[in-house]
């Protein structure tokens, strides 16, 4: 097991920024904006040798301001709870703050190991405006500056010496095997605001990892979850709701938007979650088409499915069948995240939607199906040209992709390819993922002879 260490403070002190200066990435979304980060956001950081995890956290606000703000905080303490080192941010140009002393009062009574980090420390020149943050109570304090990367090497370097000691090179060759026996697969869980894709992964998880609330646009950033189900482990993505462009008004919820798409094309399989009470709107149907264009495995889950009655259900279906009538492959489930319904079908409709998108097709076996669908069916003449079909083979999975080769094949017909993408999914058995047919066409030897 790595080390874990929590970045915890009030907020807008510069977790987020120390995150990413962490871990070289940009996962966080950062701005100068109280209250931005609400979920715990893992991440790996590495001291030379020495590897550990890095959890970044919402800020700890007063609980009177509303009660998300308590869910947040119930998120930061149990990343707490769980870290082997607690960095504790301040900020030392906004100095010492009520609340500054509420945390260090919470943190010497939970006994954690923990380094007071005064950030923003940018250009000071003296150690004079870090003395009153000695009052804390927590030992010395660093001054760093996460934007600039200031004091930050430091910083790394005296985690690493507080951190527990290595696993023995026995341990952590066993945990290699084991990782490389069963790589884990990404799932992406997308929607539009409030269908309640964190809840699902609560449900998931059996436990409220995701901060949920009764408001649109509560998950900001694009958390992964690590997750193991028998023998196959999975990294779960929860995502910003997508919402119509001219309702995307804050920058921050334009980063959002980006996080989530970048989301959607980096998993294996995309869960996408409807809300049953709202129908299928023409949101859907966007985020469907962009799942589509990327290529990735969905299935669709309709969620509150519980909160429906006989009438409604049959109008969504119908609904269903007109606005996502593209994604006719895709497997639907009926769940309610929030009673725990239905969840193991889906499972199930997961693995199989990422089975079929890597599924491997024999050159002779896609050769013989395609004689047997020309056979069956002979692409229609146009004009001088009749199109040939001669043999094919696998050009790419995730999604696949039958590459068929022949003669005048740039005059078949879009009904004749929707043909045989039905005969090939027939075949393989490809539910729940984009099946892509290329074409090539054999050069006319004799086409500059007269």
């Amino acid at each position: 097991m790595l080390p874990v260490i929590a970045l915890v403070g009030r907020p807008n002190v510069g977790k987020s920024t120390l995150f990413n200066r962490l871990t070289r990435t940009r996962d966080a979304i950062v701005a100068d904006f109280a209250g931005l980060t609400r979920d715990r956001h893992y991440g790996t950081a590495r001291w030379g040798a020495r590897q550990f995890i890095v959890v970044d956290t919402g800020g700890l606000e007063d609980s009177a301001e509303g009660a998300i703000f308590e869910k947040m905080a119930g998120q930061t303490q149990q990343a707490i709870a769980e870290a082997d080192l607690v960095m504790f941010l301040v900020d030392v140009r906004a100095g010492l703050a009520g609340q500054d002393q509420e945390i260090a009062r919470y943190l010497r009574r939970l006994g954690k190991p923990t380094l007071l980090v005064a950030n923003k420390a940018e250009g000071m020149k003296s150690g004079a405006q870090l003395s009153e943050f000695y009052e804390l109570g927590l030992g010395p304090v660093y001054a760093v500056s996460a934007a600039h990367g200031q004091g930050v090497r430091d910083l790394l370097e005296l985690a690493a010496e507080q951190l527990p000691p290595e696993p023995q090179p026995d341990d952590a060759a066993g945990d290699g095997d084991a990782q490389e026996q069963a790589a884990p697969i990404r799932i992406a869980v997308a929607g539009r605001p409030n269908a309640g894709k964190s809840t699902l992964i609560n449900a998931w998880l059996g436990e409220d990892r995701l901060v949920t609330f009764d408001m649109p646009g509560t998950t900001r950033d694009a958390i992964r979850v690590p997750i193991e189900r028998g023998a196959q482990r999975y990294e779960l993505i929860d995502t910003a709701g997508l919402r119509r462009k001219g309702k995307v008004f804050e920058a921050v919820e334009k980063f959002s938007v980006v996080k989530t798409l970048q989301a959607i094309e980096g998993a294996q399989v995309v869960v996408l979650v409807i809300d049953a009470t709202q129908g299928v709107t023409d949101q859907d149907a966007h985020i469907a088409g962009f799942i589509l264009e990327s290529g990735r495995a969905v299935v669709v889950a309709i969620n509150k499915w519980d909160a429906l009655d006989r009438y409604q259900r049959e109008q969504l279906a119908r609904s269903l069948e007109l606005r996502l009538g593209f994604m006719r492959f895709a497997p639907v489930k009926h769940i309610s995240a929030l009673k725990r319904q239905g969840l193991e079908p889906l499972w199930k409709a997961i693995d199989a939607a990422y089975a079929a998108a890597t599924r491997k097709m024999p050159t002779a076996k896609l050769t013989r199906l395609l004689q047997e669908a020309v056979q069956y069916q002979a692409p229609r003449k146009s004009g001088m040209f009749r199109p040939k079909p001669r043999y094919a083979h696998q050009g790419g999975m995730n999604p696949p992709v039958i590459v068929i080769h022949g003669n005048s094949l740039d005059h078949l017909d879009q009904a004749y390819r929707r043909f045989l993408e039905t005969w090939f999914r027939k075949a393989f058995k490809l539910e729940g993922t984009p099946l892509r047919i290329e074409l090539r066409t054999s050069d006319n030897p004799y086409a500059d002879k007269s």
